[in-house]
């Protein structure tokens, strides 16, 4: 029993039928747009190679330049912040004294000190006992250090031969100078309780790196006669008796340093009978602000110490990394705006070329949104590429860069990659829209009179 065309039944199944009909048709027009679009933009790829390779070319140079001075303007300050620390202390701390005679600061204080410093950021750190003493009856100044902790704050002293040890004593380059003493010389060091009756050492405000003008002890050393006199304020002045040592190295610095003796902090303790706390601690301190570090010590008054900063090592390395970063900005505007020439440039060869077809497409019903979407597509492609590839070349060129100057390793900075690309993506299309909009402009009727 065949149902009759009428059929209700029949007439719903012929409607069924059309409506799946024409979902399967839909289907292949969607996907046909697209794939045109896609085959479009590969042939203006494929067929215009050398422009391509040039905005591609200029988008890398741009991406490589941009992101090799980001990853040293990131990595070199701290890397900087680290060398200028080994030329030197930024921090020095010294005790209050109460006009009972030197007490120093205790090694509990020295421990506690470095904890508040410490707290702040990674700091290395020396302290010093000084002690006028006398060699061959002329005053000089005796510092008691550990040799690694001065070794490890001080990269920039010149030593000729060795560090301080047990018995051996290192001098500065104007005592060598003053008596003739060279690597192997014996000298006698005498000390004498009625040359140390002030409240600071004579040396005390010579350290290595300090901006003190109150360096009470600088007329002392250098082997005045006179001066040895009103300090010992008797008629031994030519008593050269005391301890001998042997000149094991001689460091020269160029600055207050080159007037001191150098001995350990054991052999100090002996020479003058006994131990007592050191005079000055230098601290070489990574803190960000080190004037917050010296407040927060200074405002504990407890702790009966005094913090002072070295204005003329931080000062430098400010002023340093501000020119860097200052140098960076100025070269990454420029960067920019050659890239944006280069790729501006080429994409108005590429619509300059393509007029004749943009004004067919148009002649045939392409809107000029629809032109302008490939062409921004096509330039978003040439930044992606040329960022990809730019960044792997900046990436090299910047640990090459670190390696050599500073000799340290670069990692990859993921998020400093990712923004990098983006902005090159971003560069391209924006240097395609002046040529996109003339191409916009065109009119059909024009172009298709001329061919």
């Amino acid at each position: 029993m065949a149902g009759k065309p009428n059929d209700p039944g029949n007439r719903k199944q012929g409607n069924r039928k059309r409506q799946k009909e024409s979902v399967v048709s839909n289907k292949p027009s969607t996907m046909t747009n697209t794939k045109m679009f896609l085959v479009m933009l590969w042939g203006a790829i494929f067929r215009r190679r050398g422009r391509a390779v040039m905005a591609v070319v200029a988008s890398l140079v741009g991406a490589a330049t941009l992101f090799c001075l980001a990853a040293t303007c990131i990595a070199v300050p701290q890397q900087m912040n680290e060398e200028m620390r080994s030329y030197g202390a930024n921090l020095i701390v010294t005790p209050i004294e109460s006009g009972d005679g030197k007490t120093g600061i205790s090694t509990a204080m020295v421990n506690h000190t470095t904890d508040m410093v410490r707290a702040k950021g990674e700091a290395t750190y020396a302290t010093y006992r000084y002690e006028n003493v006398r060699v061959n009856a002329a005053p000089y100044v005796l510092a008691g250090v550990h040799t690694a902790q001065v070794r490890a704050l001080n990269h920039h002293w010149n030593v000729d031969g060795a560090w301080p040890s047990a018995g051996n004593v290192m001098v500065g380059r104007d005592v060598a100078d003053a008596m003739g003493l060279t690597v192997g010389s014996r000298i006698t060091i005498g000390y004498r309780a009625s040359d140390n009756t002030g409240t600071t050492a004579a040396g005390a405000d010579s350290t290595s790196g300090t901006d003190s003008d109150s360096a009470s002890g600088a007329d002392s050393t250098g082997g005045s006669g006179d001066s040895g006199a009103s300090a010992g304020g008797s008629g031994d002045i030519l008593d050269t008796s005391g301890t001998e040592f042997r000149v094991c190295g001689i460091v020269d610095t160029g600055g207050s340093e080159d007037e001191i003796i150098y001995a350990l902090a054991s052999d100090v303790d002996k020479l003058a009978g006994g131990t007592r706390g050191v005079d000055v601690i230098e601290y070489s301190s990574g803190a960000a602000d080190v004037s917050q570090v010296v407040q927060s010590i200074n405002d504990m008054t407890s702790m009966h110490v005094q913090a002072q900063q070295v204005t003329k090592i931080t000062s430098s390395d400010t002023r340093i990394i501000t020119m860097l970063r200052t140098l960076f900005w100025m070269v990454s505007v420029v960067v920019l705006a050659l890239t944006l020439v280069g790729v501006s440039t080429t994409i108005s060869s590429i619509v300059a070329q393509r007029r004749n077809e943009i004004g067919l497409r148009k002649a045939l019903g392409a809107s000029s949104g629809s032109i302008g979407v490939e062409f921004y597509v096509e330039s978003g492609l040439y930044g992606l590429v040329g960022g990809l590839l730019g960044t792997a070349v900046g990436y090299l060129l910047a640990r090459l860069l670190t390696s050599t100057v500073f000799g340290r390793t670069l990692g990859f900075d993921w998020p400093l990659a990712v923004g990098s690309v983006l902005l090159s993506v971003i560069v391209a299309v924006l240097a395609s829209v002046p040529p996109v909009r003339r191409a916009s402009r065109i009119d059909p009727a024009v172009v298709l009179r001329e061919e």
